[in-house]
């Protein structure tokens, strides 16, 4: 009997020639990363203390700030400063703030690796599953033993085989698959199983649509997503100089607990009306509903590829006057490309305001709070009650094409009639 990805993944990180489904494994850890909102201050710092313990491989381990950078406050100013300390203090080389959501930075500093374990104080730690990591997000008593040991115990999850074969009209994006695809499953019907998105369909996407893909599993429910390693996959990590790792791939014989296909061209763009991720409907059931703001970042939105298809859209054309377009590229490396390129210029004479780099309005910590009464629609990956700002707004999710289209008209409009 053959094996999935993710089985092979921690049959090799346990040390063992085959797993199955049910069984605990201790796990191998090859990266170890920490945000500011739940690494070193939740705990961490204090209980190495107290235990006398020291962190196992510096250099597997990776902190970064996102969630509270730049600072809106003197609490979030105090959890940054704390941070830097710690990394200081323990000898963190591999620190990062300002620079943008962890997963993207843990992409482009060549941390997610095909065939490798991660783990991190983020729930969308399975961003990483794009490359073929088995990227899970954990809780900081979690990262504590994973800090001292480097080793952390995992219960093998079952696989969801998720095929999406054909092409993608013209305006429907990886956001639209994985809002459909979640729509069908429901936001618990992957719970603890792996969502393994595969097809021709997703062999033809850019790296940054597969990210949105695998980003967006832990909203089913999953302990990861993970999509097999192509070319694509090789060739960037071979740019940025990471060249050793081992890919695996699926066995043609491995079981899975559930296959789902679908056909590209039947997919219309999809909107998750509030306040849950899997009330998604075609785009045509929420058009019409005005919006006051529009987000376009994080890390589901917000990459070079997400920036492109808005600059399309907006081009020549004007943010509705009552809207607010908001923009946050999803790391430095993006800022600075979309402004090489031209894309910054274009969204900001549209009317956006270009935002730094980081988590702020995603979860509404600043730089676009919603108050009460208001409604986003964003591209981001959740849409919870108070998610965004006030407990009486509302979040609708969709695509970078969806939220730029509809910034223009300030309401919820098809993006197709754009391209």
């Amino acid at each position: 009997m053959g094996m999935t990805m993710a089985e092979k993944i921690l049959a090799r990180h346990a040390g063992k020639t085959r797993v199955s489904p049910g069984e605990i494994v201790m796990a191998r850890v090859d990266c170890a990363m920490m945000d500011d909102i739940l690494g070193p201050r939740v705990q961490i710092a204090d209980e190495l203390k107290r235990l006398g313990a020291s962190i196992w491989d510096r250099q597997k381990v990776v902190v970064i700030s996102d969630h509270y950078s730049p600072a809106a406050n003197v609490k979030q100013a105090e959890i940054l400063a704390f941070t830097r300390r710690w990394v200081q203090e323990v000898g963190i080389e591999h620190f990062y703030e300002g620079q943008g959501p962890c997963h993207q930075i843990l992409a482009e500093k060549g941390f997610s690796l095909p065939g490798t374990l991660l783990v991190g104080t983020d729930s969308h730690t399975c961003t990483a599953g794009a490359f073929g990591c088995f990227g899970t997000g954990i809780g900081s008593t979690e990262m504590l033993g994973v800090l001292v040991t480097g080793q952390i115990w995992l219960r093998v999850p079952e696989s969801i085989k998720i095929n999406w074969n054909g092409n993608l009209p013209e305006g429907i994006m990886a956001k639209d698959v994985v809002l459909k695809t979640i729509g069908d499953i429901g936001h618990a019907g992957a719970t603890y199983k792996v969502m393994e998105f595969a097809g021709g369909t997703i062999r033809q996407m850019p790296l940054d649509e597969r990210m949105c893909l695998t980003n967006m599993a832990v909203e089913a429910g999953a302990k990861t997503g993970l999509i097999e390693p192509d070319d694509k996959v090789f060739d960037f990590l071979e740019a940025i100089g990471r060249t050793n790792y081992e890919p695996v791939f699926s066995d043609p014989e491995a079981v899975y607990s559930q296959i789902l296909h679908y056909r590209a061209e039947d997919l219309n763009p999809q909107v998750a009306c509030p306040h849950e991720v899997d009330n998604v409907r075609d785009v045509s059931e929420a058009a019409g509903l005005r919006i006051d703001q529009a987000y376009l970042g994080s890390c589901t939105g917000g990459r070079f590829h997400d920036l492109v298809v808005a600059a399309r859209i907006l081009k020549e054309r004007r943010v509705a006057p009552h809207t607010r377009l908001l923009v946050s590229p999803a790391s430095r490396e993006t800022w600075l490309k979309a402004s090489r390129s031209g894309i910054l210029d274009i969204l900001v004479e549209a009317g956006a305001i270009i935002l730094a780099p980081g988590c702020g309005a995603c979860l509404g910590l600043h730089s676009g709070i919603l108050s009460a009464g208001e409604r986003c629609i964003s591209a981001t990956n959740r849409n919870f009650i108070g998610r965004m700002g006030s407990k009486e707004a509302e979040v609708y999710l969709a695509s970078p094409a969806t939220v730029a289209a509809s910034a223009v008209e300030g309401r919820i409009v098809d993006p197709r009639h754009y391209l």
